[in-house]
């Protein structure tokens, strides 16, 4: 029999969290931020669908849910400490972009913008799914628009060569770690 410990049903979630943090910027009406999400995923191939949760009580949340659009950018490991504070701090009360160094680029499809320096951008439409939206947080889109930093990603296929470079995951409490080695079976 395989050895088990007990995992408290509230830190359950870190058993399958380990897909890449993701920053979800958004725009409107002359006001833009930029959040990191731990808790996203792919949906769909074609369409390709993207799910992320994005809290009620963000700025981003209302700039989303305005524009019907966002960008979820995956930063490296050298912008872990970028990551950790625009997903610390509010950006109802500070501008993120000047405080925590975040450079924008202006998206091809949507009007949110990319965050310079990561390793891939996926520009999106929100679905409407109300329902989910306000019972989970949980927001659905469609992507129409994605890219790759050429030396992390191109042939369908990420290769990390260099250790900065490598997408990161939230545990939690300021935890990250950092994209393993692909190895083949």
């Amino acid at each position: 029999m395989s050895r088990r410990t007990a995992v408290p049903l509230p830190k359950a979630y870190r058993l399958l969290n380990h897909g890449p943090t993701v920053l979800v910027s958004s725009a409107h009406a002359g006001r833009r931020n930029v959040m990191a999400a731990a808790w996203n995923m792919a949906l769909d191939f074609d369409p390709p669908k993207v799910a992320v949760v994005i809290d009620k009580s963000t700025l981003t949340r209302d700039l989303v849910e305005a524009s019907g659009e966002f960008v979820l950018s995956v930063p490296s490991r050298q912008q872990a400490a970028m990551t950790l504070a625009v997903g610390t701090h509010s950006g109802r009360e500070i501008d993120k972009f000047s405080i925590a160094g975040v450079h924008a680029a202006v998206a091809s499809m949507v009007g949110a913008p990319l965050i310079e320096g990561c390793l891939a951008w996926l520009e999106c439409r929100v679905i409407a799914e109300p329902h989910i939206q306000q019972s989970y947080d949980l927001f659905l889109g469609e992507v129409v628009a994605a890219w790759a930093d050429p030396t992390v990603f191109s042939d369908g296929r990420w290769h990390f060569a260099d250790d900065r470079q490598r997408s990161i995951h939230y545990l939690a409490g300021g935890s990250f770690f950092a994209t393993g080695d692909e190895f083949k079976v």
